[in-house]
């Protein structure tokens, strides 16, 4: 299959409980993201949505499953040949003294030999204009707004040329104006670049309007996933411990808490 392939993937923090088996965090997951597919991840505080992201970037190991990109094997890649491939945005990013084109031009530090060359500079330029940052490319990354810093770790993934996006809430502390952009933005490049695209969410709504697939996360190492028409206020419902109605606004499904 062409894009991302997880089977029986199980994993627990060691020591995390009162015994060393631990609770599973997941547990005999199996999941599926097509090439240009953007796959939305859902659910409560603690059930192991960041962990899912990390296991698949290769920063924490697992003791039992299948993680595949195009048919390779994800675990058994050098850190470099992986970067090539996948690109992790975590929640907390650090900014630093450099300009939106040297702090996107780092993404490319997976294809760099002694230094960038017009091809790395080209895909960042071609990165920046998508992503509506040309114009910002000298501001200092410091002076940026939220809304435009997210989109620049955006762009540094991008840059990487991977065939798989992770991004572990992107939208988090931004505004609605800037969450709308920042997710049509990912959306309309997952779909361009042909991106098996994983995000991690808290907003359903957002979720509704800009997924095409979902996995909702619950306690226990519980989950459904399937086409985000498919998402039920009940599967809602019982992974958040909540009741949840559905409902349509102007044309789009909506889900609202009672």
């Amino acid at each position: 299959m062409s894009g991302l392939r997880i089977q029986g993937l199980a994993f627990s923090y060691a020591g995390a409980g009162s015994d060393d088996r631990a609770a599973p965090v997941l547990d005999q997951l199996d999941l599926n993201v097509g090439r240009g597919a953007l796959l939305v991840v859902l659910g409560p505080n603690g059930v192991g949505k960041s962990t899912l992201l990390k296991l698949v970037a290769g920063l924490l190991p697992f003791r039992e499953g299948v993680i595949q990109l195009d048919a390779l094997d994800l675990p058994g890649l050098s850190a470099r040949e992986r970067a090539r491939r996948v690109a992790y945005l975590p929640q907390l990013s650090a900014s630093t003294e450099v300009s939106v084109f040297e702090a996107v031009l780092l993404g490319r530090l997976p294809h760099l030999g002694v230094g960038p060359g017009q091809r790395d500079l080209a895909v960042v330029d071609r990165t920046l204009r998508a992503l509506g940052l040309a114009p910002l490319s000298a501001r200092r990354v410091t002076r940026l707004s939220g809304g435009e810093l997210q989109k620049v770790l955006i762009a540094r993934a991008l840059v990487q040329e991977p065939q798989l996006l992770l991004l572990d809430e992107p939208v988090n502390h931004l505004d609605l104006r800037n969450q709308m952009a920042v997710l049509r933005s990912i959306q309309a490049q997952a779909r361009e670049r042909q991106l098996a695209t994983l995000v991690v969410l808290h907003d359903i709504n957002l979720a509704l309007r800009f997924a095409d697939q979902f996995l909702l996360m619950g306690p226990d190492a519980t989950s459904t996933q399937g086409p985000i028409a498919d998402l039920a206020p009940e599967a809602v419902g019982d992974a958040y411990g909540i009741e949840v109605i559905r409902g349509e606004v102007d044309g789009r499904p909506v889900m609202v808490p009672v």
